[in-house]
């Protein structure tokens, strides 16, 4: 299995145009982040974790032919916005997409992209096939992958982090139940999210994020969902533990 993050940023603290920061104006790649999301490989079939505003770039930067589905972690814009695009792989594959979501992403879908959803079936519209998942139970992957929904608190809004065998990916938790840390237990490689160094209402900061990892204790973790006030990624990296990365657009691991 392979794990390809497709972007490590987030809509928080996103710079404007004639920002001068030290962000904005390195030359390095891995400041460059778009809205948090990752792809799964796994016998020759990829899977995005969310959809956001940049997800037709980045399937084109990472030159993803083809995809079988996309799983969501929860209905806010940043993760669900570019679900439209789908309709380029309707094209190329000739049949709908999969979406795995729980009734509260379904129903953001619904109403945001409520076009897709008509009775007349427009043509040229994205074409869906909705799977309803929970926190309650796992769910298999067309590749023969299972899933374990895990259920965070993004403040007090329900979202949905993934494990897939030995990975797990988390994006947006600002606090985890004892129930839902012990699907985590045992996992060796994890993505989690830290947005800042500084508190945050409804995300991890970076203390937060490194004291659930030695909780967890992977042999490795990865950072994402950074801000642009974090700083750039090597001063990210200068603050971190020996077993801890800040993930970047592009970085991929092999599982």
């Amino acid at each position: 299995m392979k794990v390809t993050v497709l972007g490590s940023g987030t809509s928080q603290g996103v710079p404007v145009i004639a920002c001068q920061c030290e962000v904005c104006l390195s030359s390095d790649p891995k400041d460059k982040r778009l809205r948090a999301s990752v792809m799964i490989e796994h016998d020759g079939m990829n899977y995005c974790i969310d959809s956001g505003p940049d997800f037709r770039q980045q399937m084109l930067t990472n030159d993803v032919r083809s995809l079988e589905g996309i799983l969501y972690t929860h209905e806010h814009k940043d993760h669900i916005a570019g679900m439209d695009d789908v309709r380029a792989f309707n094209f190329l594959q000739q049949r709908p997409m999969d979406l795995y979501c729980n009734t509260q992403v379904e129903e953001a879908l619904r109403r945001e992209f409520h076009y897709v959803f008509l009775q007349d079936g427009y043509p040229g519209i994205p074409k869906v096939t909705i799977n309803r998942i929970s926190a309650d139970a796992p769910f298999l992957l067309k590749n023969g992958l299972e899933v374990q929904p895990i259920e965070v608190l993004h403040y007090k809004m329900p979202v949905l982090g993934f494990r897939i065998n030995n990975f797990t990916y988390i994006t947006d938790a600002k606090t985890i139940s004892e129930k839902e840390k012990e699907k985590v237990k045992g996992t060796e490689v994890l993505i989690i999210n830290a947005l800042r160094l500084e508190p945050h209402l409804s995300h991890f900061n970076l203390e937060e994020a490194l004291q659930f990892i030695a909780e967890i204790n992977p042999s490795k973790a990865y950072i994402t969902h950074i801000s642009h006030l974090f700083g750039t990624h090597q001063q990210i990296t200068d603050q971190l533990p020996d077993n801890v990365y800040a993930a970047y657009d592009g970085l991929t691991i092999e599982l």
